[in-house]
């Protein structure tokens, strides 16, 4: 079931992303664009994306570091993490380029994921994915589009629902684009070396990612032909690419990096906190117990960073607190320690010591919103209801569909204060968030009951209209 699940995702992908020879064979910008926003819209509405902020952030800025190398370019890129642990990455139309959590948990340096990253920004920069279009032009939009969503729905529903979307689009045999697929992976691959060498990162992460990719012997996939994998070659791409870098020496002005990445930290936050349990569990504990003479290492606070998390999950939460702890001995006052030292004492009933361990991250660039909604839902147990309030309409007001669970909050103190049609409308808006739109819909209609705010009675109005719409098109479909 496994196999037959990958060869579907790698069949997919290839079929879309890695076949076609020249560029002056591409489908048009506004063409390109059209498709992006209609494969976008099937992903976030199928809630395919890793929606972590510390994750995305770092993927970010991977890649946005190596496009300051590149001339400007037709698209704006964007970065994602697909919550999935599958050992994959792609590019996809208009410059989106994705990374499963499963590849980056896999893999063991900033280097590594750069040099991918790099990879798939040079299929981007290069319209191999607006050729691979092209050549399926005969497809309309809106097909196409539900086509390539397929390939990423199927990995998380074991290939049913994906396949469900792109039955009947597989009649076109892969076999007579194998040499085609062949160069756009050399093309990417060089492109990519030469991206890498020009930034802060090693370009032997490239290399190093790849031994892995083939390590990992594609989950189980490996003996599918290459021309239904998503990066094929990978032996005589190894090959290649350790003859680019046959005697690189780094030049003497070649710059450094200029921020930490995290790394290590973003992998086990990933690991910790999405990942199986047992496994990554009994992951986690062969590490810590293999090395006790790095125990005051970086690395080995990111491991007890990922038990700590871990132990969370398992609701064992003083082991999560004191996993947290010794992470916090080797990386003094580190925000994403705090940051889940504050959440976990906040599931185990300690509001007062989630406030005093908060404190000074909400400055925090990227995690700052983050401890926002963990001391709102401090102030909210501790009966701190203006404090909360106050809060949790700060979240929601930056990013409303990042912390759904703060409209139930505010729900929550709406209803302590008596105020039932702004409860109701706030559980309206938190169902529509989760897509649950029957219980949405029953919410909102009885807040419209009792409204008299303005502004609420015309959003609730309009949010109505688009659940129902929405309601009927799944109906019909």
């Amino acid at each position: 079931m496994k196999s037959s699940k990958y060869f579907f995702i790698f069949l997919s992908l290839v079929f879309f992303f890695s076949f076609s020879s020249n560029s002056s064979f591409a489908i048009s910008i506004p063409e390109e664009r059209k498709v992006a926003k209609k494969f976008m819209k099937m992903i976030h509405e199928k809630q395919m994306i890793l929606n972590d902020p510390i994750a995305s952030h770092m993927i970010t800025q991977v890649g946005n570091h190596i496009l300051s190398f590149l001339p400007l370019q037709p698209f704006d890129y964007s970065f994602y993490i697909v919550d999935d642990d599958v050992f994959n990455a792609f590019a996809s139309p208009g410059a989106n380029i994705f990374a499963y959590r499963g590849l980056i948990t896999a893999l063991d340096s900033i280097d590594e994921l750069a040099g991918i990253i790099g990879h798939e920004i040079a299929h981007a920069a290069s319209r191999h994915v607006s050729e691979s279009i092209d050549r399926a032009k005969f497809i309309n939009i809106g097909s196409l589009a539900g086509m390539l969503a397929g390939a990423i729905i199927g990995s998380k529903s074991g290939g049913d629902a994906g396949a469900a979307i792109i039955t009947g689009t597989m009649a076109v045999g892969q076999t007579a684009m194998l040499t085609f697929t062949r160069e756009n992976e050399t093309e990417a691959d060089e492109k990519g070396i030469m991206f890498l060498k020009r930034s802060c990162f090693a370009p032997e992460g490239l290399l190093s990612g790849l031994m892995k990719i083939r390590a990992a012997d594609y989950r189980g996939v490996e003996g599918i032909p290459d021309y239904v994998k998503t990066h094929p070659g990978t032996g005589n791409r190894i090959a290649h690419v350790e003859t680019i870098l046959a005697g690189y020496i780094p030049s003497e002005n070649k710059i450094k990096c200029d921020e930490d990445f995290r790394f290590d930290m973003v992998k086990y936050r990933l690991l910790g906190l999405y990942a199986d349990i047992e496994p990554t569990f009994n992951q986690l504990t062969t590490k810590l117990e293999g090395n006790p003479s790095n125990a005051d290492t970086a690395n080995a606070a990111a491991i007890h960073y990922g038990m700590g998390l871990i132990y969370a999950r398992k609701l064992m939460r003083e082991k999560a607190i004191s996993h947290l702890k010794k992470a916090l001995s080797i990386n003094i006052f580190d925000p994403m320690v705090l940051l889940e030292m504050g959440r976990i004492y906040l599931l185990n009933g300690e509001p007062e010591k989630a406030l005093n361990v908060l404190q000074g991250i909400e400055s925090d660039p990227v995690m700052g919103l983050m401890a926002r909604f963990h001391q709102a839902s401090a102030h909210l147990e501790l009966r701190n209801l203006t404090k909360a309030k106050n809060l949790f309409n700060t979240v929601v007001s930056k990013t409303p569909s990042l912390y759904p669970k703060a409209y139930y909050n505010l729900a929550n103190i709406m209803s302590l204060e008596k105020k039932q049609d702004l409860s109701h409308y706030y559980l309206g808006v938190y169902y529509a968030e989760i897509n649950n739109n029957k219980t949405a819909i029953i919410h909102l209609n009885k807040a419209l009951d009792k409204l008299k705010d303005e502004s609420k009675i015309k959003k609730a109005k309009e949010l109505l209209a688009r659940l129902k719409k929405q309601s009927t098109k799944n109906i019909k479909n």
